[in-house]
């Protein structure tokens, strides 16, 4: 029984570790558009989502959890917009290092992860209530 239960703990943590993933990659696109308000000001970062690996002794076992956001230090885009109130001398404006294509793969990858963990839950669900049939006779 307490099999179960640590299978269900540790998907339980990756559930959590992609939830927080998907929030901050959703963050990231919300803002790729945003254009700082003067010239100069630097416009959104990019964030990137870190994981750490944490041993769980309770459960004997290692466990997933976010770790620090790291801010994506590539070059922000830039664009010409001269009309624009945060374009520079040249008329260029400059936005956010989002790239919506990434934003999308990484989306994507951390729902299959997420779902894969649900998986995980699923199953253990199952195998406990056959398990409980069973005891029951």
């Amino acid at each position: 029984m307490s099999d179960f239960l640590a299978s269900l703990k540790i998907a339980a943590t990756g559930l959590h570790a992609q939830t927080a993933r998907m929030r901050i990659i959703a963050e990231n696109l919300a803002n790729a558009d945003s254009a700082g308000k003067t010239p100069g000001e630097d416009p959104y970062r990019r964030k990137i989502p870190t994981f750490r690996a944490v041993m769980d002794r309770e459960l004997d076992a290692t466990t997933v959890k976010i770790g620090r956001v790291a801010l994506d230090q590539s070059e922000f885009q830039s664009r010409y917009e001269p009309g624009h109130p945060a374009a520079d001398a040249s008329g260029y404006v400059r936005y956010p290092n989002v790239n919506s294509l990434i934003e999308a793969m990484d989306m994507r990858q951390a729902q299959r992860s997420y779902e894969a963990n649900l998986n995980v839950v699923s199953v253990t669900r199952q195998m406990l209530g056959s398990t409980l049939d069973i005891i029951k006779g």
